[in-house]
């Protein structure tokens, strides 16, 4: 099995020479962004599922919140490529991070001279278990809340702590991902995905970030690339799509739940907490849906 690589300023490094500044400000203060991408090996090269939708996810949320105004994605892009095609993994799970560089407030003569620190790693695309698809998993309901008028929500930001924290709630309970619920008690969606039920055959998705009617209330919900991908595959399909604010009523009664993200695609959902979900097995949609996602990310 090749070294996990990392591309770290510049240079293709193996993981143990992979060192940023103890005064990085994504380590000394959680200011930065990270994307993560699957990566795949074609007979025409590596392909990055999405590349260009998840840099220009990238790019806005570093506008939006001031880490920087000047993100070049073409640089990023080829960054992620060269890394990605130096692994010689197969299949491979593709992390790109941009953090605030290396400030140290205490010096604050330095303010003006900061470079972002660009980190991207790859490593073997995580081999999740065929039951989980087939079977589908249970979901949790987690403790904490999403607020929307954090103007961090929404923004695939470092500080991930609360969410992973749920997850290892979950996990305990034997649960496959953790629901969570907005301040509003609305629901937002998985702490490592998005959220789709299916209704009376058509999908209903919380309203995400951007997405918001104008002088509505800001949505705490971060608009996946996978979320957008199996949109645009529904719609193509003629199934009827609403992006809206869902109470946990609309999923406990839904005929079909499933998450979406970049390193499982579509998992099925059939039951949260003690509440089975249809006839507790993953429904027809769910499983179309999956088998058309696949289908995509193996196109050259």
């Amino acid at each position: 099995m090749p070294e996990p690589l990392v591309f770290v300023q510049g240079r293709i490094v193996g993981r143990t020479e992979a060192l940023v500044s103890a005064f990085d400000a994504g380590l000394i203060h959680g200011v930065g962004l990270f994307e993560t991408m699957i990566a795949r090996r074609t007979s025409s090269g590596v392909r990055v599922f999405r590349l260009e939708e998840h840099l220009d996810r990238l790019a806005a949320s570093s506008a939006e919140l001031g880490l920087s105004h000047d993100v070049r994605t073409g640089p990023l892009a080829d960054a992620v490529r060269l890394t990605a095609e130096r692994s010689g993994y197969d299949l491979a799970r593709v992390r790109l991070t941009l953090t605030g560089g290396d400030l140290n407030l205490l010096e604050t003569s330095a303010r003006s001279n900061v470079t972002p620190t660009v980190i991207v790693s790859v490593q073997p695309a995580t081999q999740y278990p065929d039951a989980m698809f087939e079977r589908g998993v249970m979901a949790t309901l987690g403790d904490a809340r999403l607020n929307p008028l954090d103007p961090m929500a929404g923004h695939k930001t470092l500080n991930y702590w609360a969410r992973l924290r749920e997850l290892q709630k979950a996990a305990g309970k034997g649960a496959g991902e953790s629901i969570l619920l907005q301040v509003t008690n609305h629901v937002a969606g998985g702490c490592v995905s998005n959220l789709f039920a299916v209704r009376n055959g058509s999908l209903h998705t919380p309203i995400a970030h951007g997405e918001e009617e104008r002088g509505g209330m800001p949505s705490p919900v971060l608009p996946g690339i996978t979320r957008a991908a199996i949109i645009e595959i529904a719609q193509r399909q003629g199934i009827g799509t609403m992006k809206r604010m869902l109470t946990i009523d609309d999923v406990l009664d839904a005929d079909e739940l499933f998450l979406t993200n970049s390193s499982w695609g579509v998992l099925p959902v059939v039951r949260v907490e003690a509440e089975e979900i249809g006839d507790g097995t993953p429904g027809e949609m769910t499983r179309e849906l999956r088998i058309s996602l696949e289908e995509a990310t193996k196109r050259p």
